[in-house]
């Protein structure tokens, strides 16, 4: 029996486990990334676990996430950690070169590698056939430090593409409808892989636009084969050296398959508040427009706003829209200036921000009250863009611009012929912007940079014999990572001080819960259907390990945030039987009887509902080395004690 593209690479790195289905594997990981949001308390993790010197092939730093300095909070965190990177063998991109995502893609990921990346959009790099997964940052600092990183095994759902995209019709509208078909938790325990004719029309842009958006299907990762078209794109980089071949056996089992015919789609958005909530432009109907926001990491490439150029040349935006663009790469950015694309962007109308993640996590950029702003982004859940009641559509590129000169939500196939844009024969190459580390034999000379705002990350005890706690919260299903530790500009400089941060905690859905917890102490959260999905920050896991969150009981979990909670020492339980939700009520006292020795022997734990006098049967999500793990009190803690 064959291999899929994913399973190869598994195979080529498994350290241990087998590859079956659901089993726990060990993955030697080749390239780590981080991003400055999530990478201070990584890498204070990393210091906690008292390795000299990274131990990959390559591990980089990015500063994108917290450029916008209202105070010295960020500018405090870029200085700790350039200072870790060079010290450490840490690779530092400065701030100014670009989106992690965007700048790995184009200098630093290679096909058949794994990587792995504090942020769930780190699959990305699956756009060459990287093996590319988001994970909380206690994982990438294990890596870095020569561990394992482990996963379940995923199942293999291969994505069939036929046909081409009709003009006007781009990468947004196939991820889209892949989104459309199969939701927000239809890629969960799955490695998603394209294949098929399709493919072979699909430029690597398009396509890492593609595996971007796979984390919010839930998957694991998402991955294309590495072709002759991977090959040009590294070339035009400078590193065709890189480049391997890599497709599927023709004779690779799949566990499941769907077909996406590119000639029959339209032009798509996905409908507040959730990326699976896609219609079609026509089904919609022409919306009026406030705002339109052109980037992020899924839609910032040089063909991307080569295209978008296009369509603003010689047009002014619509007076009654507010048009942003930011490149995602120096690269591109540079590019455009020379060529005269940015110029007739700016002689639109348009306001040009730096190359950063900016509107897409809510760093500046937030629309009006009630307003509707059409983004080009991956996510738009209920008040990620800052303003709780914003209305925001996730569109093309295309269709962005489009719709920005016409004031409402505008069909792009309206303007009649399209522009072909080719891919540049070479891309402008300048790391000028990419700091090497100190060699090894100086990096003591090193000095760590701490501002005051760096707290030390919150430990979990050993997990006692019985937990006895309150239910301080209760929510419905698909409970983002951004409901539970929200971003934002009044929020994001305060990610390496999780004391501060904690008053944040669940305030989109609760104001009022950072108070009760520091009023009854230790909790349990109880939750419906795939609880912990977007981001793969770990402070969803690390702040309510602040507040005394014991557990996490719900019907089911999103993949990275159910590991952070382990890696936290938090237990994640699901309902045995999803009907006893809606048994326990928010404020019920609950007592987890012998929980370490249902822990320990891998059983059934129960919950019982002290209020109603009820049993309730629970399931605790983890492996045997996670079992460990929480009985530690996390992942630092099962570390320390392996390493003596």
């Amino acid at each position: 029996m064959g291999l899929t593209i994913a399973q190869k690479i598994i195979k080529d790195h498994m350290i241990s486990g087998e590859m079956t289905v659901g089993s726990d594997i060990g993955l030697k990981i080749d390239q780590t990334l981080t991003q400055d949001a999530t990478g201070t308390m990584a890498y204070l993790e990393f210091e906690a676990m008292g390795v000299p010197r990274v131990k990959t092939e390559k591990s980089v730093a990015y500063i994108d996430h917290n450029t916008l300095q209202t105070g010295f909070e960020n500018a405090d965190d870029h200085r700790f950690i350039q200072s870790v990177a060079k010290k450490h063998g840490i690779w530092y991109s400065r701030p100014g070169n670009g989106i992690c995502h965007q700048v790995h893609l184009e200098r630093f990921g290679i096909p058949g590698k794994t990587l792995i990346g504090s942020d769930s959009h780190t699959p990305t790099g699956g756009g060459i056939g990287m093996l590319a997964m988001g994970a909380g940052g206690l994982d990438v600092a294990v890596a870095m430090g020569g561990g394992p990183y482990y996963i379940s095994m995923p199942k293999m759902l291969r994505v069939n593409l036929t046909g081409k995209l009709k003009p006007w019709v781009s990468a947004k509208d196939i991820i889209l409808k892949v989104l459309q078909i199969l939701s927000v938790k239809g890629g969960v325990g799955k490695i998603v892989e394209y294949a098929g004719e399709g493919v072979k029309t699909l430029t690597v842009p398009e396509r890492a636009t593609i595996t971007n958006m796979g984390a919010e299907l839930g998957a694991t990762t998402s991955i294309f084969p590495s072709d002759e078209i991977t090959r040009a794109f590294l070339k035009a980089q400078g590193r065709e050296k890189d480049w391997v071949e890599l497709s599927s056996d023709p004779d690779a089992v799949y566990d499941e398959e769907i077909t996406v015919n590119l000639s029959e789609l339209e032009p798509l958005a996905a409908c507040p508040h959730s990326p699976d909530n896609v219609k079609s432009l026509s089904d919609i109907g022409p919306i009026k427009v406030d705002q339109v926001c052109i980037g992020s990491c899924t839609n910032s490439s040089y063909l991307d706003l080569m295209r978008v150029a296009s369509i603003l040349k010689g047009k002014t935006v619509h007076p009654d829209v507010s048009l942003s663009i930011a490149p995602g790469s120096k690269q591109v950015y540079n590019m455009l200036a020379k060529n005269g694309a940015l110029a007739d962007i700016i002689a639109a109308g348009a306001r040009i921000l730096e190359c950063a993640c900016g509107p897409c996590i809510g760093m500046g950029q937030s629309p009006n009250s009630a307003g509707v702003s059409l983004r080009t982004f991956n996510r738009n859940f209920e008040g990620r863009s800052g303003t709780a009641d914003g209305q925001i559509y996730l569109v093309s590129p295309e269709t962005a611009a489009v719709s920005a000169i016409a004031g409402v939500l505008t069909d792009p196939r309206t303007l009649g012929e399209a522009v072909s844009i080719e891919m540049p024969e070479s891309f402008l190459i300048n790391d000028n912007m990419v700091s090497a580390p100190e060699e090894e034999k100086k990096m003591d000379t090193v000095e760590i940079l701490r501002g005051p705002n760096i707290k030390e990350f919150p430990v979990s005890d050993p997990l006692p014999e019985t937990i006895s706690a309150k239910a301080l919260l209760k929510v419905g299903d698909n409970i983002t990572t951004d409901h539970i530790m929200p971003a934002g500009a009044k929020i994001l400089p305060f990610r390496s001080n999780i004391p501060y941060l904690s008053n944040f905690c669940f305030s989109v859905c609760d104001t009022e819960f950072p108070a009760r917890c520091k009023e009854y102490g230790p909790s349990v959260i109880v939750g419906g259907q795939n609880y912990g999905q977007g981001s793969s920050r770990e402070h969803a896991a690390l702040v309510p390990l602040y507040l005394g969150v014991k557990a996490v009981l719900v019907k089911s979990f999103a993949r990275i945030h159910c590991a952070n909670l382990a890696n936290a020492g938090i237990l994640p339980l699901v309902f045995k039987n999803e009907a006893d939700y809606d048994a326990i009520d928010q404020m019920d006292d609950l007592e987890l009887p012998d929980i370490r020795k249902s822990i320990e022997a891998g059983g059934e734990v129960i919950v019982r509902d002290l209020t109603k006098g009820i049993d309730i049967q629970a399931e605790a999500i983890l492996s045997q080395r996670q079992r460990e793990m929480v009985l530690a009190g996390g992942l630092l803690n099962y570390t320390r004690e392996q390493n003596g």
